[in-house]
């Protein structure tokens, strides 16, 4: 009597309409009239549970990350200097100064004026390797970590927080298009929170 009664909760949980599921296979399991194939369908239902509850420690790694990602570093006081970049120190680094045209791995989080998130290292759950001086990467970019024009160099484990506006960012072009959409319009100011985080290794095989 316990079972049959077990059973009966279960199959009055999912009873309405439709018990879906959705997996990599896009599994769904419509309720059926006759008892037979009702128990069977509440099998199913409970394996297809069981699969979704097994996924969920992936699905909270990757909420996490994407939390993580747009989240801002605690806020500081920009310094502007000549060219309009404003930046300011969250973090002081204490180990080596960023080195010149040399590659390092710095994790970002990088947003437009009004806050939104447009890009950001963390969600991708590794740190960008970037080479600063070269031209390789924005203007703004390669003053606010590399120094110059009033803006000291970052330092490994420093995190700095760079306001770039367009003229030290893409300008009056968008930028980041596939397939006509952009990701970056037109004159954007962007908002960097950068971590440096160390100095590339391979450097020491060039």
């Amino acid at each position: 009597m316990a079972a049959a009664s077990q059973l009966t909760t279960i199959f009055q949980t999912f009873r309405p309409n439709a018990f879906s599921c959705s997996n990599n296979n896009n599994v769904k399991i419509p309720a059926i009239p006759n008892l037979k194939k009702q128990i069977l369908g509440v099998a199913a239902g409970i394996l297809a549970a069981s699969a979704v509850a097994a996924a969920a420690p992936l699905e909270a790694d990757a909420t996490r990350i994407e939390y993580y990602a747009t989240v801002s570093e605690p806020s500081c006081e920009l310094n502007f200097v000549k060219s309009g970049l404003g930046y300011c120190d969250v973090v002081v680094g204490s180990g080596e100064e960023v080195p010149f045209a040399q590659l390092i791995n710095v994790h970002y989080t990088a947003r437009f004026a009004d806050g939104i998130v447009f890009d950001s290292t963390y969600k991708r759950a590794r740190p960008l390797t970037m080479r600063l001086g070269m031209g390789k990467v924005i203007k703004g970019l390669d003053q606010g970590i590399l120094g110059g024009g009033g803006v000291p160099p970052m330092q490994v484990g420093g995190k700095r927080k760079l306001y770039i506006p367009p003229n030290l960012a893409y300008g009056p072009e968008p930028a980041g298009c596939f397939s006509g959409d952009c990701n970056i319009p037109a004159n954007a100011t962007l908002v960097y929170d950068v971590n440096f985080v160390e100095i590339y290794s391979g450097n020491r095989k060039l």
